[in-house]
């Protein structure tokens, strides 16, 4: 049997999403604590798969894990694969077919969190964010891993608390550290320290290289993985998952220190 998985993590807690020797990592905890339970032997004879490596500091409220079992599983196993692991939460169950591979996904769905200040020209901001939608070539807005950076970003659509800015991005894939490379463009945009032309250019002539700087990781969640298929959710361990996000809000608003320590430049 094949089964799928949801769960959240607080990635502030982590040191990265991939599994690495000696090193507290999310992917790395899991295993270890499927093998603990017996649920699976090896991560390569069980064919155990993640949706997506989230960078260092990134947290997730909905990211997806698959694997072979050899006897029937029901949601009932969430709660005794939580009382195993510290810092993270399973709350979605679903038996898959065989071929079910979690990285071939509809839709995902991040949100970043961007604490802004009253002197930021928000009209500008959602005028350059427009320009991100659609299939574009990324290439001056990720991190290039050898993948092709054509890709597209089906909708952005961001809400504004008073200084705070949620920033939601949906699209079937992402590249390396996509997200964050547009949200530091914006930012600056925001800030009148780039023209909206400079992206312009970045997006219509990728060969040309442009750097806009990277926003930090910790404001930034990995939301929802979707699928052709509806979880089987424990509403009781759902629940929970929303003080993850308080979390990652707090964060962002009680920082005080200078907005450029946020940037890598």
């Amino acid at each position: 049997m094949r089964y799928a998985l949801k769960f959240a993590y607080d990635g502030i807690n982590f040191h990265g999403y991939a599994r690495q020797p000696n090193v507290y990592t999310i992917e790395g905890s899991i295993i270890n604590t499927l093998e603990i339970l017996g649920l699976i032997n090896n991560p390569k004879i069980n064919r155990f798969r993640s949706a997506s490596r989230t960078d260092k500091g990134v947290s997730a409220l909905g990211n997806v894990i698959s694997f072979d079992c050899y006897y029937d599983l029901s949601k009932d196993i969430l709660k005794e694969i939580n009382e195993e692991l510290n810092d993270v939460w399973f709350y979605g169950f679903k038996e898959v077919d065989q071929k079910f591979y979690p990285r071939f996904a509809k839709l995902r769905h991040y949100r970043y969190y961007l604490k802004v200040d009253d002197d930021f020209d928000f009209d500008l901001f959602l005028k350059g964010a427009e320009l991100f939608t659609g299939e574009r070539d990324f290439r001056n807005f990720c991190k290039s891993d050898g993948r092709k950076t054509v890709r597209e970003i089906k909708n952005i659509i961001i809400d504004r608390f008073d200084n705070l800015l949620s920033i939601n991005f949906f699209a079937q894939t992402f590249i390396w550290q996509q997200v964050r490379r547009i949200v530091s463009a914006l930012e600056k945009l925001g800030y009148h320290e780039i023209e909206i032309d400079h992206i312009k250019k970045a997006l219509e002539k990728p060969e040309e290289k442009r750097f806009f700087g990277i926003a930090k990781a910790e404001n930034l969640i990995l939301v929802d993985i979707r699928y052709d298929f509806d979880f089987e959710y424990d509403e009781n361990l759902k629940s929970k998952i929303g003080e993850i996000e308080d979390r990652v809000i707090e964060r962002a608003m009680t920082d005080n220190s200078d907005r450029r320590r946020f940037f890598s430049q």
